[in-house]
């Protein structure tokens, strides 16, 4: 008689989003090795009922109360728990059954459930950036406490850490890659009339509406420095950008004898996500092999901090430190959706960032009460900027 063998639980936080969608089709290809134990999302219902008839899962939450009734009677003829809203994803995260937690949420909203997988002891494969861009230091002293791995998504923090993974010495330097987004050739005066419809043009990578905007603006580049910072326990000037239109290199690690280490390979997020799942293991891939004859070239280049404002803004919020990333993440969220609205100019959102950053007062060590303080007081100034700004 052959011994079953167990299958992870896997619970993924933001299913229906780009990184769901992509974890799914890793847990399909591995399904041996994997199982989905829940699927949760904020409110795409129509696609979380289709994912939850293919997967089966023990339980499905959409975080938006207001869909609860149509979910609960599309699955009501499949033994599925259906729940709604934020507090049942934290409960989610943190049930006994799961092993890995994918925290695949957009912005803010990941930060709570996140602490609540970290608490339960669940390996943490980490897509949220902002969990760390905006509580960088409480996440660090909780996975000290509760001794939980945090396995990065991202795929150039995935690079770093792969550059890492068996190397004893330490970094001299982390080069974090940028594919320079839609606007990277764009003049100042270009950039001045940029549409959403543009800026949700990426020239590499295939992501949600937030993540591209923010690709566009080199903000998500801002956050990834913060995130670095945290997870490779860096200094702020251990850590540099080079913009590298081909996204072939993913990011690289630089040591003290001055040699480079570079992790490699097609843009796919399928491929960091696999590696979060299966680490230390590395799991055969159906994804496309990376062929060196049909690349003609790798280019770099320095990114311009004054097109990209938000780049330099976030790189102030890291030197700064305290509640200062998450103010620049609430504003940054509330821009965002505003300039995808029509509401705000493409430099119109670094203004109010900035602003905002210098009217909030600064904590130097918040706890988690005055994290979630601050990032309702810098919404709201960030709302009422926006507000002042169309009169």
């Amino acid at each position: 008689m052959s011994e079953q063998v167990y299958k992870k639980q896997i619970a993924v936080l933001g299913s229906t989003g780009s990184i769901g969608t992509q974890a799914l089709q890793v847990i399909e290809e591995h399904a041996d090795k994997y199982e989905v134990y829940a699927l949760t999302s904020n409110n795409n219902v129509d696609k979380l009922i289709a994912q939850a008839r293919k997967f089966m899962p023990d339980v499905v939450v959409v975080a938006n109360e207001n869909n609860y009734s149509r979910l609960k009677e599309a699955l009501d003829d499949l033994p599925i728990k259906v729940y709604a809203g934020a507090e049942a994803i934290c409960e989610v995260a943190a049930a006994e059954p799961v092993d890995i937690v994918l925290t695949a949420m957009v912005g803010y909203s990941g930060l709570k459930p996140t602490i609540h997988a970290i608490k339960s002891g669940k390996v943490i494969a980490l897509a949220n950036k902002e969990t760390l861009v905006v509580a960088g230091e409480l996440i660090n002293k909780l996975v000290q406490q509760y001794r939980t791995p945090i396995l990065p998504v991202d795929s150039e923090h995935s690079a770093v850490f792969q550059c890492l993974t068996g190397e004893q010495n330490e970094i001299e330097k982390v080069i974090l890659t940028a594919s320079g987004g839609p606007f990277r050739n764009y003049s100042m005066k270009q950039l001045e009339t940029v549409t959403p419809e543009q800026a949700l043009l990426h020239p590499t990578w295939n992501m949600g509406a937030k993540i591209t905007i923010d690709s566009a603006t080199m903000m998500n580049k801002g956050f990834e420095m913060i995130e670095a910072k945290w997870l490779f326990g860096v200094a702020p000037e251990q850590i540099d950008v080079v913009v590298h239109p081909q996204s072939i290199i993913h990011s690289m690690v630089q040591f003290k004898d001055g040699s480079i280490k570079a992790q490699m390979g097609i843009p796919d997020m399928r491929l960091p996500i696999q590696y979060a799942f299966s680490y230390p293991e590395r799991l055969t891939s159906t994804c496309e092999r990376l062929d060196f004859t049909k690349i003609a070239a790798l280019t770099f280049e320095t990114p311009d901090a004054v097109r990209f404002r938000n780049l330099g803004l976030a790189y102030e919020a890291m030197h700064k430190g305290g509640n200062m990333p998450c103010v620049l993440n609430a504003a940054n969220e509330v821009v965002v959706e505003a300039f995808l609205q029509d509401n705000i100019s493409f430099f119109g959102m670094s203004d109010v960032i900035e602003t905002a950053m210098n009217r909030l007062s600064f904590i130097a060590t918040p706890t988690y009460e005055e994290y979630v303080a601050t990032d309702e007081e810098a919404r709201r100034v960030a709302y009422e900027l926006i507000k002042s700004i169309n009169k």
